[in-house]
């Protein structure tokens, strides 16, 4: 099939900014608050309930909703629905299907995350893959799930809810209608130091009618064997001085979109922060940690927070997201233990316009993490900017035309009433596009002594503006205690007359790697997919993992549950780095079926491949560079 990639690798735009630091640092104590593991729950229906129970409202970034509903709840984005133009022109390439594919496997899907526990759970998109490898396991978590694999895909445990793995009530007791915290953006990893698993998820605290109360943290769950126990620490986010957090402006906050990293000493995670109940943005947040006390599951831990407020050369930090190395070969020990970060100033909540375009990322070091070992943390946060290609927002992705019985239903004046109650006054429903996520920076490797990223952009490509990738090989470096940062190389990813969405970067020890992402277009359905990418020269040839089958047709990309509605796909896929292997996870559409199979009975349910209200999937895949 003839096709048009899109693959530059320019280093002559290498111009490292000046470095700035960060204010200083905040210290506090976090304590151990029990222990998480699987436990066996039964499985509910899948059958719809009311919507006030299906759907929850006041968590609407992730239930769908639009902003208008209020503006309490995770996964925040300044950015509008209305898509900045394509800069970037393809040259022709082809697209390959499954060479160097050693696995693939379907992993949790919608179904599996709204029947566990007894089905006590909402309808949640998007799923927020999250992806770790180590020790002979392969680990999956998803809004509101999680699952232990073996690496030939069979189930090691079965599918638990993540209330139950965490220690919580249900997120809604469909029994007593008693509602319980929210869970949401699940993300993982594998340190080879300690050997041991790292997964952290946003809690939300809310009443036992639902209404969200501010309150929120970090719940982080360590252990060296995922099939068994787990530690659980738990950190205010609320940055309103509760718990020991802070007092910053606009808070109670939220610690929205966390994600992990780790070097020779120190665990790292990183939000965003949001005013919980207003829309201001305050700045990205990073947490430092010893990796070694959390392994050892003190009952206490240091953590040490730094603010990002106006450290980008009078900019507010925004998602910065901590590396993972493939080895412990990989990490920088210089001066004292170095971790690096890196992310993107396009977005409104850096730039404090709505231009959505820049010219530059922001490489970050944080020195002296050994210092996170002892009693008296000191660690320094730089950071300097690298000129880069410029990038833009990209538009939202179209999908190829199918089945979509849930917009078919909803329609259908009988067969919405069993949905809604009534019929739909917003219709008609149609196919919707697929959020195309804004410019923040993915998933960020550092091995051999670079850093590598990628983000989301606006290409043009045969033609026309379309939803690409931007990747960035960047070398760090402290030097004259400043840091410092050289663009090696960069490019920008794109196929004509489709979308590439969600990438994420492994590259093993040797430096040949795979950027994950998803492709959905006129010719695709949304698919899961990889380009091969060199650690020397960047991303290749197209390939796909698994091919999607249908159109997405979930309930967010539809008027009836929130007009305008808000679709959604993402919020990110994941990479895992399994010795030479690396392995991928991204969000696709493993099933289709007509308006007639959905209206038959278990309704909504296709014959066991759906629920009601979404169809999203994820792929595994283990790939040999």
């Amino acid at each position: 099939m003839a096709a048009t990639a899109l693959a530059t690798a320019l280093a002559w735009l290498a111009v490292p900014g000046n470095a700035s630091a960060a204010p200083a640092a905040d210290t506090r104590h976090v304590q151990k608050v029990g222990t998480g593991s699987y436990q066996v729950t039964g499985t509910g229906s899948g059958l719809p309930a009311s919507l006030d129970t299906e759907i929850r409202r006041d968590a609407e970034p992730d239930a769908g909703l639009t902003a208008a509903t209020g503006p309490s709840g995770a996964h925040r984005s300044l950015a509008p629905l209305r898509r900045a133009p394509g800069t970037a022109k393809g040259a022709a390439g082809p697209v390959h299907t499954n060479p160097r594919l050693l696995r693939s496997f379907d992993g949790l899907n919608h179904r599996d995350q709204r029947t566990a526990n007894n089905g006590n759970q909402f309808s949640l998109e998007p799923p927020d893959q999250a992806l770790c490898v180590g020790n002979g396991y392969v680990v999956e978590a998803v809004n509101d799930a999680f699952r232990v694999y073996n690496p030939d895909g069979s189930g090691r445990t079965g599918v638990v809810d993540l209330n139950t793995f965490y220690g919580y009530p249900p997120a809604i007791n469909r029994t007593t209608g008693v509602f319980g915290p929210e869970i949401t953006d699940p993300t993982c990893l594998y340190d080879p130091t300690t050997r041991h698993f790292f997964l952290v998820v946003l809690t939300l605290e809310a009443t036992a009618e639902g209404d969200l109360t501010g309150a929120n943290h970090l719940d982080i769950a360590v252990t060296p064997d995922p099939a068994g126990t787990w530690d659980i620490y738990r950190l205010d986010v609320t940055d309103d001085g509760s718990n020991g957090s802070p007092v910053h402006p606009n808070c109670p906050c939220i610690g929205d979109y966390p994600h992990i990293g780790v070097d020779a000493h120190g665990f790292y995670i990183t939000t965003n922060e949001y005013s919980f109940f207003g829309t201001e943005y305050n700045s990205a947040q990073i947490y430092a940690f010893s990796k070694r006390a959390l392994a050892r599951g003190d009952a206490d831990v240091l953590v040490t927070q730094l603010d990002t407020t106006a450290a980008d050369q009078g900019r507010n930090g925004f998602t910065i997201w901590p590396a993972q190395s493939p080895s412990t070969r990989d990490y920088d020990e210089a001066r004292h233990g170095t971790a690096y970060f890196l992310s993107s100033n396009a977005a409104e909540e850096a730039t404090g316009t709505q231009e959505y375009v820049s010219t530059s990322i922001v490489t970050w070091s944080l020195t002296n993490t050994r210092s996170l070992d002892t009693a008296r943390p000191d660690v320094q946060l730089q950071n300097t900017r690298v000129g880069v290609r410029r990038y833009s927002l990209p538009p939202l992705s179209d999908q190829k035309p199918g089945p979509v019985p849930l917009a078919e239903c909803l329609n259908d004046d009988p067969c919405a009433t069993v949905l809604l109650g009534e019929p739909d006054p917003a219709k008609p429903e149609v196919e919707s596009p697929l959020d195309s996520n804004d410019t923040r920076m993915q998933q960020v490797t550092y091995v051999n002594g670079k850093l590598y990223g990628a983000l989301d952009t606006a290409v043009t490509v045969g033609g026309a503006t379309k939803a690409g990738i931007g990747w960035y090989i960047v070398r760090p470096r402290i030097q004259h205690e400043t840091l410092r940062a050289d663009l090696v190389a960069q490019g920008q990813l794109g196929l004509a007359g489709n979308n590439l969405i969600y990438p994420a970067i492994g590259i093993n020890a040797a430096g040949d790697g795979v950027m994950s992402f998803t492709l959905v277009g006129t010719g695709y359905h949304p698919s899961a997919a990889y380009s091969a990418f060199d650690g020397r020269t960047g991303a290749g040839a197209i390939y796909l993992a698994k091919a999607g089958v249908g159109p997405q047709d979930g309930f967010s990309g539809y008027k009836a549950f929130g007009n305008p509605p808000r679709p959604r796909w993402g919020d990110y896929g994941a990479t895992a780095v399994d010795g030479a292997t690396i392995w991928v996870a991204a969000e696709y559409v493993a099933q289709s079926c007509t308006l007639m199979e959905y209206e038959a009975a278990p309704f909504g349910s296709c014959g066991g491949t759906r629920t009601a209200l979404a169809n999203w999937a994820t792929r595994i895949s283990q790939i040999k560079p």
